[in-house]
């Protein structure tokens, strides 16, 4: 298989890209209960340090309870479980209450494959695709749980680093010691910014969980590549921002997550990044 998939680039991209369809499923699955399980987890803090016992509550994690429509509660069935074509077949529509079914399941499915095939073709078969496929997923899972709930959860983007400094040890995507320094950097530059905001202003203009996800695209990409994906994610999010203001009325006070136009920086330094450095170093 190592030979057959070495051989033809092709058959390994659609079959990587299938893989990505399956896990964006379950990306969907994180996407929604991980903020739930997290706000669980919150109150029962809160009630043990104020002496209080919880009533017992049903398990909800990301396999129980199964899968079941928000409206009327039907358990979803298998075979209205596969990605994209379920969707398809069901018009969008809950087969028992006809209750809309939200459009962003299967364009997560979808953005997942496309994204995943990308990456097997742009790096073959290799320990580059491997990691390159779990940054992917980590930061669509982070991306739509950021436009959601304004969280980055440290169950994602903590293991992230730790996942990046351990593909390094080989120099996978740079040295071991740009990663540690990248990692570092990427913390301490957004928490320096974070800091000076708030001094000048008395406002917080981000949060901590931005240093970290930014500490994790160090971690793997390295110190170098920083620049770009803070330039980046600042051009991008500016654009959008001030589209959202102009086009969409959006309320200048209210605030807009950092984290996807981090992940979106991170992707493009992750398959081109290099390039554009070495482009960059050469004009």
């Amino acid at each position: 298989m190592i030979e057959l998939f070495g051989q033809h680039a092709a058959l390994w991209a659609v079959v990587s890209g299938l893989l990505g369809l399956m896990l964006g499923s379950f990306i969907n699955v994180v996407v929604h209960r991980l903020p739930v399980m997290m706000q669980r987890e919150w109150q029962s803090q809160c009630a043990e340090l104020r002496g209080e016992t919880l009533s017992e509550m049903a398990p909800y994690n990301l396999v129980l309870p199964r899968s079941a429509c928000p409206a009327c509660g039907h358990d979803i069935l298998w075979y209205e479980n596969i990605p994209v074509l379920s969707w398809l077949l069901l018009r969008g529509k809950c087969s028992a209450c006809a209750a809309a079914i939200s459009p962003r399941y299967p364009s997560v499915e979808l953005l997942t494959a496309v994204l995943t095939a990308y990456a097997a073709w742009h790096f073959g078969f290799s320990w580059q695709a491997a990691g390159a496929f779990l940054l992917l997923w980590a930061l669509i899972a982070l991306t739509f749980i950021d436009l959601d709930t304004f969280y980055l959860p440290d169950n994602i983007s903590l293991p992230l680093i730790w996942l990046g400094l351990l593909f390094n040890l080989n120099a996978t995507y740079t040295t071991l010691g740009s990663a540690v320094i990248g990692s570092v950097a990427g913390y301490l530059s957004l928490w320096s910014v974070y800091h000076l905001f708030r001094l000048l202003t008395g406002k917080e203009g981000m949060g901590f969980g931005d240093f970290k996800l930014l500490a994790a695209l160090g971690a793997w990409m390295g110190w170098l590549l920083l620049p770009l994906i803070i330039l980046l994610s600042s051009l991008i999010g500016a654009v959008i921002g001030i589209g959202m203001i102009v086009f969409a009325g959006h309320d200048r006070a209210k605030p807009i997550p950092f984290g996807p136009y981090l992940a979106l920086a991170g992707i493009v330094a992750l398959f081109w990044g290099k390039d554009l450095l070495a482009f960059y170093l050469g004009r």
